[in-house]
């Protein structure tokens, strides 16, 4: 045989990336290898010496994984108003999932601001989208660098179907929420979030909720939950989120898990407890983020479970993001309470949490990882740029919660089996090429609270739909992210 028919065998591929530490997704145990992309999809695994790639990259044995799915985002806006989504694929996240605490970018027309907890999305009444269908589309002609699994929000439909949201929906306005939310059911939408921790929807009954989703099941979509109550009452809440689950017959997640407040402190042995029990009678997740502060409206009824609160956007002060709220009271020589009102509309982190809970919850197994940032947040939460490489490091590596396939796992495969999104968050062959390459002994969150929007250590190369979007350091100005339509 000629050099020349040598050549003419000599398989070919759009990208090889070589000498890679490949972990798959699935939990086992990682192997060393190759990997081929052709197009967007992964095609050939193993010893690929003898193959050659238009483009190749040496992993030099840093660790290949799925790119990570961000389980519980607020980037609906996001995604449009700044699509390179910088604080997403500079910590390898490559596909997120939106709409969540029962606030959505869409259904909704609107005239005036929101208000909170919609704000959080945008406070610009422009920047909603009359139909589901229409937001997609948007997704569709001007992508970003991330792939988006969406949802419609309760307290969205509420917003548009309701005159006042002070109280229970009525017969008339349930049914047009179920008839809002079937065309965005069939227009791809993936589930169903609540948030009834929050003003827009907490005089809803579970009822409500339950008559809302009931009859959905067919469409094989998701219940999402801001449980009505995450200190005091959490056990109650549990029940609720199982109780609604059960009776509409569809599957539900537990958002950002977490017991709040001093008095809760511990208590994650007894939620977890009580989800394993529920786990076993009807399908039910979870996912979690790992940090002891959370971030939301600003409002003063959660002054009571936090020991320390900051400011991260103010409409009418600015300059007041990211300082602490007491001395922003100092500053303005006023009460705390008065400081609040203040500042409206406005957005906070509340310290609140314990670690040993936050541990608990991050180490059982079916929990998955989510960041829950807020991406228009002036001075946002760390989570929003740190929560994947945090896992990785600190509580992976350096503390051993759990193996560094474990961790993987529970930001890839285990979020796209909840979510049916097929052919992702898993490395084989016939697979979408979203992939992320980290250096696991250097992989480490730098966001802080003082500096939140600090890019990642550890991450070498992230890929999209089989396209680089994130490389040393740098975004690389590609947008192959596309709106991921929930099929039934």
């Amino acid at each position: 045989m000629t050099k020349k028919d040598n050549a003419a065998q000599t398989q070919r591929h759009d990208l090889i990336i070589r000498n890679a530490r490949i972990i798959d997704g699935s939990g086992e145990a990682s192997v060393s290898g190759d990997l081929a992309v052709d197009g967007d999809r992964i095609t050939a695994m193993g010893d690929l010496s003898r193959e050659l790639g238009a483009s190749e990259i040496d992993a030099g044995g840093k660790v290949l994984a799925p790119g990570f799915i961000d389980s519980h985002t607020h980037d609906d806006h996001a995604l449009l108003a700044t699509p390179a989504m910088e604080c997403k694929i500079s910590q390898g996240v490559t596909t997120v999932v939106t709409g969540n605490c029962g606030v959505s970018i869409a259904p909704l027309k609107i005239e005036q601001r929101p208000p909170p907890p919609i704000d959080l999305l945008s406070g610009n009444p422009r920047d909603f989208h009359p139909s589901f269908s229409g937001y997609l589309d948007a997704l569709d002609k001007d992508p970003a660098a991330v792939n988006a699994v969406c949802q419609v929000g309760h307290s969205t439909l509420r917003l548009a179907a309701m005159d006042r949201l002070d109280r229970t929906a009525t017969r008339d306005e349930i049914a047009k929420m179920r008839r809002t939310l079937g065309d965005s059911m069939e227009a791809g939408a993936a589930g169903f979030s609540t948030g009834l921790f929050y003003p827009p929807a907490r005089e809803a009954t579970t009822e409500e909720v339950i008559e809302i989703l009931e009859g959905f099941s067919e469409f094989g979509a998701l219940h999402t939950t801001h449980m009505r109550d995450e200190a005091d009452n959490i056990a109650e809440s549990i029940a609720e989120t199982a109780r609604i689950g059960r009776e509409a017959a569809i599957p539900v997640l537990i958002s950002h898990h977490k017991c709040v407040g001093r008095n809760n402190h511990g208590r994650s042995s007894e939620t977890l407890a009580a989800i394993d029990h529920a786990r076993s009678q009807q399908p039910l997740a979870l996912d979690a983020y790992p940090y002891i502060a959370g971030s939301t409206m600003l409002d003063a009824g959660r002054l009571m479970t936090a020991s320390k609160v900051l400011v991260t956007w103010s409409v009418p002060h600015p300059k007041y993001s990211g300082w602490d709220l007491e001395d922003v009271a100092r500053d303005m020589a006023l009460s705390v309470d008065d400081t609040i009102e203040a500042l409206l509309p406005a957005g906070g982190i509340f310290f609140s949490m314990d670690e040993e809970d936050v541990k608990r919850i991050l180490a059982y197994p079916h929990t998955m990882i989510g960041s829950d940032g807020i991406p228009g947040d002036e001075h946002p939460h760390p989570r929003l740029w740190g929560t994947f490489p945090r896992v990785l490091g600190r509580y992976a590596r350096d503390e051993g919660l759990f193996s560094l396939e474990t961790a993987v796992r529970k930001m890839t495969a285990m979020t796209a089996e909840q979510f049916k999104l097929e052919d992702r968050g898993v490395i084989r062959p016939g697979a979408f090429a979203d992939l992320v390459i980290f250096d696991a002994e250097e992989i480490e969150d730098s966001a802080s609270f003082e500096h939140p929007a600090t890019p990642a250590k550890g991450i070498h190369s992230v890929f999209v739909n089989g396209r680089k979007v994130w490389s040393d350091g740098a975004y690389s100005g590609a947008r192959p992210g596309r709106a991921l339509r929930h099929r039934h």
